[in-house]
C-alpha cells in the first residue's frame, strides 16, 4: 500500500485565508495537510488576533506544532509577501535542524 504524502503548513496567523487555500490545493491531490487551528474572525477580543497568546496556550501549541512537523514528510512555509514571522522562523529552524525538506510558497528574495 502506497503511503499517503503528509505535508505541514508553517506561517503567520495572519494568513488565514492562504492556510485554508494552500491546503485545499493539497488536499485535492491526496495529500495529509496539517497546520494551524482557523478560527472565524470575532472569535478573539480585541486587536490581537493571537489567540494562543490571549489564552495562555501559546507554548502548548507551540510544541504541538513541532509534533505536526515530526510526522510530516515535507514542510510549506507560507512566506506571504516574504514575511516570516519570529514562530514562524522557530519552526522552520527546526524542521531544518530535523533534516526535513522545506519549501516556500514565495520565492525567497
Amino acid at each position: 500500500m502506497k503511503k499517503t504524502k503528509i505535508v505541514c503548513f508553517c506561517g503567520s496567523t495572519r494568513f488565514a485565508q492562504y492556510f485554508m487555500i494552500e491546503r485545499w490545493k493539497l488536499e485535492k491531490q491526496g495529500i495529509i495537510t496539517l497546520g494551524i487551528n482557523i478560527l472565524p474572525d470575532g472569535y478573539f477580543a480585541g486587536e490581537n488576533h493571537h489567540g494562543a497568546e490571549q489564552e495562555g496556550v501559546k507554548d502548548i501549541l507551540d510544541e504541538l506544532h513541532k509534533r505536526k512537523i515530526d510526522i510530516s514528510d515535507e514542510v510549506v512555509i507560507l512566506n506571504v509577501g516574504g514575511y516570516i514571522g519570529q514562530s514562524t522562523k522557530a519552526e522552520l529552524e527546526y524542521a531544518i535542524e530535523i533534516g526535513k525538506p522545506v519549501s516556500y510558497l514565495e520565492p525567497l528574495t
